[in-house]
């Protein structure tokens, strides 16, 4: 990767959703408008605040895909990213954002 450019897999939905109070979304069903989790699996050089193996919440909308090794990955920006989940931090473990 090149310059700021960050190269994401997308994290596979299920086919159907559970809604917070317990309704089944089908996987036909299409959000609008919805962000989505992904793994960085390349960073270029002037990418300050995500590394290799980061998980990050973007809008997969209006990005570039490219396919390696009959695998597609997205390729954006580092300022398309809106936030970098992390797995501990000083205050304990879990996802934090």
């Amino acid at each position: 990767m090149l310059h700021d450019r960050v190269m994401i897999r997308l994290e596979q939905e299920a086919e159907e959703r559970r809604s917070g109070s317990g309704i089944v979304i089908p996987a036909t069903v299409k959000m609008a408008n919805r962000l989505a989790w992904g793994e960085v699996y390349g960073v270029g050089t002037n990418v300050r605040s995500v590394k290799v193996g980061d998980k990050v919440l973007f809008n997969p909308e209006d990005q570039f895909e490219v396919e390696v090794h009959a695998r597609t990955y997205l390729v954006m920006r580092e300022r398309d990213l809106h936030a970098v989940a992390t797995q501990e931090t000083d205050h304990g473990t879990g996802l934090y954002l």
